[in-house]
């Protein structure tokens, strides 16, 4: 079964939206390894869930994670989703579902950000990919 989307409490989710899928949205973690074990355990046992029942899935994650901005350990994680989605979009491709990641900047909001995650967990057609929300990347080596 599929564990419902992880999603920030200040993010508004009504019952008309249609989550159908894997919603993981990467939370605020410690400094030590045990809290990157702990984030990915949590990301990976959902992915499972989802690929088993053959539906999409996002991983959610900061822009400033993916670059290091904010401390080893997030980048770790951030990482470690970013090879999750595009390792599970191999699996996905030949069944009909699709593993992403959707990476914001701080000065997009909550609203959008869980607007355009939507928007990928639903078309169907992208996967395996980072999808930027923000200029922050722009200028940067990015895996």
């Amino acid at each position: 079964m599929i564990p419902p989307p992880r999603i920030p409490a200040a993010v508004e989710v009504t019952p008309s939206d249609d989550l159908a899928g894997f919603l993981f949205w990467m939370d605020e973690i410690g400094p030590g390894w045990q809290d990157v074990k702990s984030e990915l355990t949590e990301a990976f046992t959902g992915a499972r869930e989802s690929a088993k029942s053959e539906t999409s899935m996002v991983f959610i994650v900061k822009n400033d994670d993916l670059l290091g901005r904010n401390g080893p350990t997030r980048a770790m994680a951030a990482a470690g989703l970013v090879s999750a989605a595009r390792t599970a979009a191999l699996e996905g491709v030949s069944k009909g579902w699709t593993a992403n990641v959707v990476a914001y900047d701080v000065i997009v909001s909550p609203a959008e950000v869980l607007g355009r995650a939507k928007f990928v967990l639903q078309n169907g057609i992208t996967t395996g990919e980072i999808i930027h929300l923000g200029p922050g990347h722009i200028g940067k080596a990015l895996i």
